[in-house]
């Protein structure tokens, strides 16, 4: 196996297996081993006509220690059943979980990118009714399944200032609809939006509340945070997917000596900034240079050097060393596999 670990793209790259657990007839069955990359669906499972599909993101990083290290995998594991309880799937139990996690990380440990090349393994859960209905309603079976694949950054600038955009036209999530919940229909409704920012020499886009079109909501497929008056900002919404990584920035910023605020940003906060960044699984946190307001065009600068800031740098670093066993990790957020 030669790859080239520094170069890789955060994209799907083949490896040897996943594992698969089937709901049939009220209960959960044993865990399978699959090298096939494909799943049999009857056409009228419900996943491909209702929506019924729940996904995960998370991470293995490699040690200069030679561990293996997976972040904050319980998080995931509530967040999932939070998401199947959104849109009437069983919840999935944590031992089943945790079993198919340290499985699939075993059987494709040769694909866990070396310490030190930026590059990590990218952990998919996935939850999905496989049941065939024609009426609207939910199925009555379902798979749970784990893949596998090797990344590297998100964004491909890395950790460096990317330019983003603020869209009204398009909503990404309804006040009260799946917003809060990790589940496909809400990256299909951001796709129109983020392709035009990426034509248009955006990296991603900021997505504003849906009712009254005045508050920063999210970002793309990340959460939105601002740094200003030595406060770590992030916006409250119950359309916004509550990110692990927000989460764990939030700690790591009181850990600095930042008192943390969460609650509703207006567009012309952004103006106030000193920093802001996207934080999510994929990116970690992508610092924001330029914000553009494409309704008025209005230009929100805050990367004046092209380097990313001081605090962004700190929690970055302070993060990702966590995650990779190279900082004391007093919360337990991360596990050996």
């Amino acid at each position: 196996m030669n790859i080239e670990w520094t170069k890789l793209p955060f994209g799907y790259f083949k490896t040897d297996y996943n594992v698969r657990c089937f709901y049939r007839n009220g209960k959960w069955g044993e865990i399978e081993v699959s090298s096939s990359e494909y799943l049999p669906l009857h056409m009228a499972a419900t996943v491909l006509h209702y929506g019924q599909a729940a996904f995960e993101g998370m991470k293995v990083f490699m040690g200069k220690d030679g561990q293996a290290r997976a972040f904050r995998w319980d998080e995931n594991w509530k967040r999932i059943n939070n998401s199947a309880d959104g849109i009437l799937m069983p919840e999935i139990p944590k031992e089943l979980f945790h079993d198919a996690l340290k499985q699939v990380v075993d059987l494709n440990r040769q694909y866990i990118p070396p310490y030190g090349t930026g590059a990590s393994l990218y952990v998919r859960p996935l939850l999905i009714g496989m049941g065939a209905q024609v009426g609207v309603k939910p199925a009555n079976e379902y798979c749970f399944l784990i893949f596998v694949t090797p990344v590297g950054p998100y964004f491909k600038e890395g950790f460096k200032p990317v330019r983003v955009q603020i869209v009204r036209d398009f909503d990404r999530a309804a006040p009260l609809g799946t917003g809060c919940y990790k589940v496909g229909g809400n990256y299909a409704a951001s796709l129109r939006a983020s392709e035009r920012a990426h034509e248009e020499g955006f990296s991603t886009v900021i997505f504003l509340d849906a009712k009254e079109k005045k508050y920063i909501d999210e970002a793309g497929p990340a959460n939105f945070f601002g740094i200003k008056d030595n406060k770590y900002i992030t916006p409250d919404s119950h359309s916004i997917l509550p990110s692990i990584t927000n989460m764990s920035l939030r700690q790591i910023a009181e850990d600095l000596g930042l008192k943390v605020e969460r609650r509703h940003v207006p567009v012309e906060e952004l103006g106030t900034f000193v920093e802001a960044g996207a934080c999510g699984t994929a990116a970690v946190i992508s610092p924001i240079g330029e914000i553009l307001d494409r309704d008025n065009d209005t230009h929100y600068i805050l990367c004046k050097d092209g380097k990313a800031g001081p605090i962004c740098t700190k929690m970055y670093n302070r993060l990702v060393d966590i995650q990779h066993g190279d900082y004391p990790d007093k919360y337990g957020w991360t596990e050996i596999l």
